[in-house]
């Protein structure tokens, strides 16, 4: 697992917006908020931070644990009404495993993000 995961983001403000709108259903909140950018967690232990930057960003994918299926449909719900756009709506993907369920959206600067709950459905 990651401590912490460092990324560009050519507009600060609306990337901030729909991280903390989109992953308001994990938990993520400010953890700290600076010159240098934005920290996220949900646990204190792992963050997830934003830095503006001039540079166009490589497009990466990140995935984040969710505990339950319907934090990943949250997410979903919440990443979209953020801006994001669908790039995967929640449901199982067996070819991953049998209990593979994930939502995935692409944020304002193109990159893939995914909720992924490895639980099995109940």
């Amino acid at each position: 697992m990651f401590d912490h995961v460092v990324f560009g983001v050519r507009d600060y403000e609306a990337s901030k917006a729909f991280y903390l709108r989109a992953l308001q259903p994990l938990g993520i909140e400010v953890v700290l908020e600076g010159p240098l950018g934005i920290e996220m967690s949900a646990d204190g232990k792992t963050s997830l931070c934003l830095a503006p930057t001039d540079e166009k960003p490589a497009h990466l994918h990140i995935a984040f644990r969710a505990e339950r299926r319907e934090q990943v449909d949250d997410f979903h719900c919440a990443a979209l009404a953020a801006g994001g756009k669908d790039n995967g709506g929640p449901g199982l993907r067996p070819k991953y495993h049998p209990n593979y369920y994930a939502a995935f959206v692409i944020d304002p600067d193109g990159h893939n993000i995914e909720v992924v709950c490895h639980e099995p459905g109940g």
